[in-house]
C-alpha cells in the first residue's frame, strides 16, 4: 500500500511515514513507481513508533528504541531500560504537577479563609 493509502487506512500522520523512511528501518519497503509500498510488518513497526511518540519519546529516542527492536530479544533489556527511564520522567512531571496543584488548592483556601473571616467580622 502506498503512502497516502496506509495514512488514510490506518490514520498514520504523513509526518510518521517520512519519520519511518528517514529511518532507513524499511528494507522490505518496496518502490514501485516512485512510491513507497508497505506491508503488515511496517505497519506493525509504525504503529509502534505512534506509541513511543504518545509515550513521549522524542525522535532521536523513537530511532534509537527500533533499532534495538529489530536486534531482536538480545536488546530486550535495553528497550526496557529506554521504556524505565521514560516512565520515570513521566512520573516526575506528575508529581511536578500534583505539587502544583497542591501549591493551588491551598492559595485557594488561604483567599477563602481570609474572606470568610472579613464576612465574621463584618457580621459582629
Amino acid at each position: 500500500m502506498t503512502m497516502k493509502e496506509a495514512s488514510e487506512r490506518y490514520q498514520i500522520p504523513v509526518k510518521i511515514l517520512k519519520e519511518y523512511e528517514s529511518f532507513g528501518l524499511c528494507e522490505a519497503v518496496k518502490k514501485v513507481m516512485g512510491e513507497w509500498q508497505y506491508d503488515d510488518q511496517d505497519i506493525e513497526r509504525l504503529s509502534m513508533i505512534m506509541t513511543l511518540h504518545e509515550i513521549g519519546f522524542d525522535k532521536k529516542e523513537v530511532e534509537t528504541y527500533m533499532r534495538l527492536m529489530l536486534g531482536g530479544k538480545k536488546t530486550k533489556q535495553q528497550r526496557i531500560a529506554m521504556l524505565n527511564q521514560r516512565r520515570g520522567r513521566t512520573l516526575d512531571e506528575i508529581h511536578f504537577k500534583e505539587k502544583q496543584i497542591a501549591h493551588m488548592d491551598y492559595l485557594r483556601y488561604e483567599m477563602q479563609k481570609k474572606e470568610k473571616e472579613k464576612m465574621d467580622d463584618e457580621d459582629e
